[in-house]
């Protein structure tokens, strides 16, 4: 099934992979401790995390393609303490650390692992989700068809496709945060500037986050 991935992996990807995130102990991107980059990528904050590993979502079960999406992620979904100013509700993607937070409140944030832009692609800002799609089909914007002329026009919605099982676009952006066909890519800088994250990471995400919800990016 994975024969086609050297084709439809180029959505917000490069043509170098980066070894996966395999720890949560210690990020392997900057050899930091995960609980002290929250409290100095993602400011202003007065935060002292101790992770606390939370199981995977079950999947919903009218989902007809959610058997085949795989329950285990790159960088673990994690709880962590958050004591920053942002209410609950709010998504922060911090890319240096290549994280997304997803504020809880009463103190707490759920932290996924997520794939950035890669060099010459990362982008900061304030978004709001406009549009939530399952299985989202994929249509190649402009700018990406001028430089890969070669890729599909259009490609449906599936397991294959680089968007994954959910997509949430960010204001009329051409940026979304989306599921990915690649997991291993969870925790790199490989996207042409899209918030990528693993499928069952993305579905969690997609059953808090509602439309209007503000998203901000940090570089």
């Amino acid at each position: 099934m994975r024969r086609n991935f050297a084709l439809i992996g180029l959505v917000c990807a490069a043509a170098a992979w980066a070894a996966p995130a395999l720890a949560y102990e210690i990020d392997p991107l900057t050899r930091q401790p995960l609980d002290n980059a929250l409290s100095v990528r993602v400011r202003p904050q007065a935060v002292q995390a101790v992770a606390v590993p939370t199981a995977n979502a079950s999947l919903n079960a009218a989902d007809p393609m959610a058997s085949a999406v795989p329950q285990m992620s790159a960088v673990p979904r994690e709880t962590v303490a958050y004591n920053g100013p942002y209410s609950a509700g709010t998504i922060v993607v911090s890319t240096a650390e290549r994280r997304l937070y997803y504020i809880l409140g009463n103190g707490e944030a759920l932290r996924y692992g997520v794939g950035v832009g890669r060099p010459g692609f990362t982008w900061g800002g304030v978004q709001n989700i406009t549009m939530k799609k399952e299985w989202p089909d994929w249509r190649p914007p402009a700018t990406m068809l001028r430089r890969r002329p070669d890729l599909p026009r259009f490609m449906k919605g599936g397991i294959e496709n680089p968007l994954g099982a959910r997509a949430m676009y960010l204001g009329g952006s051409i940026y979304r945060i989306h599921g990915s066909n690649e997991p291993e890519t969870i925790g790199t800088a490989v996207s042409s500037g899209c918030i990528r994250m693993a499928n069952e990471d993305v579905i969690d995400l997609y059953t808090r986050a509602k439309v209007g919800t503000k998203v901000i990016v940090q570089r």
